[in-house]
């Protein structure tokens, strides 16, 4: 069991992985600060115990402990043991889910090891709402496509509000940065990939028809500005959704479901 430690002090120094967690500039999980990763409730904390996001401490309330007492067998971490309300004070919100998990950052993984036994990859572009990008990885996991790739301007994923949303599979589905963006997009052809661009355009044709590919790369962009034309040249076709009349986009991360859905539909 983990070592239980109680806490009766907001200052505590041992709590400060966790503090001010809505703050713009001294929250934990700035990747330019501490770098940490920080699981919220108890479904997530527990996708982080299985992940390769090793968690190094937790801080929550003795209810959440129990729930979480076989999660915990063996794991050798501190859990800091607090009331709801020093918590608060120490994260600066109430928070309902009533137990947290801290993670150093792993090593990144590279393009080669998440393309590498994938079949169904999605690409982002300048996806920077943090929501958007924690539903994208729970479809992505729902639905079975193998990794999430990052073109240009795409949000940190591992911000505490899109692990939340996410569910936890941020921690799961594995994830690279693109370096040369689109220039890379040749490299997933070569690993035998169809890319195909998402885009709203009428004169595009439908997804069913444009996925032919045993590997495909589902290009999104953000909501509003949608992909650039930069990286659609970089793809082998582009693919649109049919909406009905008076319509003009779907939310990215509603786009993104339907895409990965019409993957496995397809069942190729």
């Amino acid at each position: 069991m983990a070592h239980v430690i109680d806490i009766d002090d907001p200052a505590d120094p041992r709590l400060d992985d966790f503090r001010d967690l809505n703050s713009s500039d001294r929250r934990p999980d700035l990747p330019d600060g501490k770098g940490l990763v920080i699981a919220e409730g108890v479904l997530v904390v527990q996708r982080m115990l299985t992940s390769r996001f090793s968690a190094f401490a937790l801080l929550g309330v003795d209810r959440r402990l129990a729930e979480l007492e076989e999660d915990l067998d063996g794991v050798d971490v501190p859990f800091y043991r607090a009331s709801a309300e020093l918590m608060a004070e120490v994260v600066g919100f109430h928070l309902n889910r009533g137990v947290l998990a801290a993670a150093h950052r792993p090593a990144t993984l590279s393009v080669d090891e998440v393309l590498d036994g994938a079949r169904t990859v999605a690409v982002l572009e300048g996806v920077n709402d943090h929501e958007n990008l924690g539903s994208m990885f729970r479809n992505a996991a729902g639905l079975g496509v193998d990794g999430v790739l990052f073109g240009k301007g795409t949000a940190d994923p591992l911000y505490r509000r899109s692990v939340r949303v996410s569910m936890g599979h941020v921690l799961r589905v594995p994830f690279a940065h693109v370096p040369r963006w689109p220039y890379d997009l040749e490299h997933f052809r070569d690993k035998g990939f169809q890319l195909i661009s998402l885009t709203p355009d009428p004169g595009a044709i439908t997804l069913a028809d444009a996925m032919t590919g045993e590997k495909v790369a589902l290009l999104l962009g953000a909501e509003g500005p949608g992909l650039t034309e930069h990286a659609m040249r970089a793809t082998d076709v582009r693919a649109r959704i049919p909406m009905a009349p008076g319509t003009d986009s779907l939310n990215v991360a509603t786009a993104a479901a339907m895409a990965f859905y019409e993957r496995v539909r397809t069942g190729r």
